[in-house]
């Protein structure tokens, strides 16, 4: 059985650093997929999508750490959230989204296509 292994910083309830490892099954026609997009002039984000049956993520880096993003409904495309982070995704077009401080980073999808990584 294939498995992915997202392992996340954490701060513990103390002054002690952690880490966490979450791992999630892969059946048989599960993907993980990876691509990569560029927002704005010359900032590019790695993205890992994670679709196993009910588990749908995305995986990228946002202010230098990686974040792990949940699928949530939306009407149209795709979208995850992470805390107050939100990352949309439609076609070759993305916008990570600060809801808080209300940014949006505009991003699109490089041409490469997208890496399976299996």
């Amino acid at each position: 059985m294939r498995y992915i292994l997202l392992t996340v910083s954490v701060l513990a309830a103390g002054p002690v650093a952690g880490e966490v490892a979450l791992t999630v099954d892969l059946g048989p026609t599960d993907q993980v997929t990876a691509e990569t997009y560029t927002c704005g002039a010359d900032e590019t984000i790695p993205v890992r999508y994670v679709n196993a049956g009910p588990n749908v993520l995305a995986i990228l880096p946002v202010g230098g750490e990686e974040r792990i993003f949940v699928n949530v409904v939306s009407a149209s495309g795709a979208r995850y959230a992470s805390g107050a982070h939100v990352w949309w995704s439609k076609g070759d077009s993305a916008t990570l989204e600060h809801t808080i401080e209300g940014t949006v980073r505009d991003c699109t999808r490089d041409d490469e296509g997208p890496d399976t990584g299996q």
